[in-house]
């Protein structure tokens, strides 16, 4: 461990910070994912997840391939132990290590670190975006995020709902949810606008649910929901995707995840 950056600090939003300055002193491109990188994204409405009771668990990061041994050097040094047992179930998921899993032993909780695309339900390609924003990836990946995973919990629609409550929704990425990205890697494949387009209807339904929240909460996120919709809808879409479409539910368009998460 490095005298300089010393043991990972208790709490995760001061810790996710000292990853993010190591990482940036080091020239290694490294943006914060998951429910950290909301909270920081949000500084109006943050305080939606602390009334709606979301407790963070871990810690997400994002890179490209070619930054993987700084990233491996870097973990190192700050302390974190890597974790071999899910280096094992990766390989044995996808036939290769597409992210690496680390241990602070000290506060007990783990951190993955992702390359060039997120696996989870579905496939969220980064190629060229971590640029579009920093420390964090894009506001359009951080939704989809939530919006493709097919078990969709509590936690995921608290996120969801403060990101579009604090954030307008256009065409562009500069503080705004680009729903033309959205759309356009929905249009590519039916199997993720199938997930997306079924949760932003599911987060309209359980909006309603959530009391702690006033009627302009939930006519702004609502309003923004349709937005992103609209784009989705609006989106041209290949004959590929409309083949699939045929086809529909009788064949299963998701992954399960239940093997290589926690």
């Amino acid at each position: 461990m490095s005298q300089k950056w010393g043991p990972p600090n208790s709490d995760f939003v001061e810790e996710a910070k000292r990853i993010l300055k190591a990482a940036d002193e080091r020239g290694v491109t490294l943006r914060l994912m998951g429910a950290l990188a909301s909270r920081m994204h949000c500084q109006e409405y943050a305080y939606i997840q602390k009334v709606l009771g979301r407790p963070f668990s871990d810690i997400d990061f994002a890179s490209y391939s070619q930054f993987r041994g700084g990233i491996e050097e870097l973990f190192r040094e700050l302390g974190y132990v890597y974790d071999e047992m899910a280096a094992k179930v990766f390989m044995a998921e996808f036939g290769y290590v597409g992210r690496l899993t680390y241990e602070d032993q000290i506060n007990k909780r783990h951190i993955d670190v992702f390359f060039d695309k997120l696996e989870f339900s579905h496939d969220i390609p980064l190629k060229g975006r971590l640029e579009v924003d920093s420390p964090t990836i894009p506001l359009a990946e951080l939704l989809l995020t939530k919006m493709q995973i097919v078990k969709l919990n509590e936690k995921d629609i608290i996120d969801t709902v403060m990101l579009l409550r604090e954030h307008e929704v256009g065409e562009t990425d500069k503080e705004t949810i680009n729903a033309r990205h959205i759309a356009k890697l929905c249009a590519a494949d039916w199997g993720l606008w199938k997930t997306v387009t079924t949760n932003l209807k599911t987060t309209m339904e359980l909006l309603l649910t959530f009391a702690k929240l006033n009627d302009d909460d939930k006519i702004d996120v609502n309003m923004k929901i349709q937005r992103v919709l609209n784009y989705i809808n609006e989106e041209p879409k290949p004959l590929s995707w409309k083949m699939r479409a045929k086809i529909g539910e009788k064949i299963k368009w998701y992954r399960d995840v239940e093997a290589i998460t926690r």
